[in-house]
């Protein structure tokens, strides 16, 4: 008798297993972390498949309206918190952005991270509330020009970079999710693969799962392809000591559930998506497990 297909799931709790038992213990710039480097894992993103956590209730709502963030290119952290976002409020307060010699920005101005590099690459930054139009690289809608077009859509450069060493010393966080490449297949089918530096394995690593698993879907639904799979290479893997507890927990005795579907209705320009388009299917998951996310 054949063997269950394991769970996509047990990929990234196998990631915590490992680190448990192999990681080595780091003093590192914000904490002390227990980490080992290099990892990867796959995630099918067929029939509308999204790599949602189920071993804990994952706040996908705050991932995806970050990632609605980053397309649109703002970098004032003032249009997440009307939408109750709280996740850079760390990086963007006054004593963080004072500490890291950033005194010239204003409170909740974030310097010219992804989002940013997404759309205005390398433009000089002056602030958050600046119109940056036609200046820098516009990665995402070149990216866009070359799915529609069949005959590039082959192309091996279809790549997004948020790395970019002539503007990191503004930014309130260098990227940690730095570079990102797509892929078409059999005419019509979009993957991507990220390469993440750095990942918070608790908290950043599952809304990272499902940031660019909604990011490809999305670009899918807006270039009339199919989303087929995401792949997720990660650099320094790290559990950070006060998440030891939890995660010890997460791994244990937890029912996975099966994967939520996407839809998306489509809209006319990238920027025009927003939360209302988009509705998650048959989500189920276990109980929330708080961590105390760092700076």
């Amino acid at each position: 008798m054949a063997c269950a297909p394991k769970h996509q799931e047990e990929q990234y709790l196998d990631l915590i297993r490992e680190i448990l038992k192999n990681g080595t213990i780091e003093s590192t710039r914000n904490g002390i972390t227990k980490s080992i480097f290099g990892n990867m894992m796959r995630f099918d993103l067929t029939d509308q498949k999204i790599p949602i956590l189920t071993s804990k209730k994952l706040a996908w709502k705050t991932c995806l309206k970050e990632l609605l963030w980053f397309i649109s290119g703002s970098t004032d952290n003032s249009i997440l918190q009307k939408q109750n976002v709280k996740i850079w409020n760390g990086n963007a307060s006054r004593e963080f952005l004072d500490e890291n010699n950033l005194k010239h920005l204003q409170e909740n101005d974030l310097g010219p991270i992804y989002g940013h590099q997404w759309r205005h690459f390398n433009a000089p930054y002056k602030d958050c509330k600046t119109d940056y139009t036609s200046q820098g690289v516009d990665q995402i809608q070149n990216i866009i020009n070359i799915l529609n077009d069949p005959s590039k859509r082959t192309s091996r450069r279809i790549i997004m970079s948020a790395w970019n060493p002539c503007q990191l010393n503004e930014m309130a966080l260098p990227p940690c999710h730095v570079l990102v490449q797509f892929n078409v297949s059999n005419g019509n089918e979009l993957s991507g693969a990220l390469y993440q530096r750095s990942g918070d394995v608790g908290l950043g690593v599952p809304f990272n799962i499902a940031s660019y698993s909604f990011l490809i879907h999305i670009l899918a639904k807006h270039c009339n392809l199919i989303a087929k799979e995401f792949i997720y290479h990660l650099g320094n893997c790290h559990i950070y000591d006060d998440h030891l507890d939890a995660l010890e927990k997460q791994i244990v005795g937890k029912q996975l559930y099966d994967f939520p579907t996407v839809d998306i209705e489509k809209q006319d320009s990238i920027e025009d998506y927003r939360m209302e388009h988009f509705t998650l299917n048959n989500y189920k998951h276990n109980e929330v497990i708080k961590m105390q996310m760092r700076k």
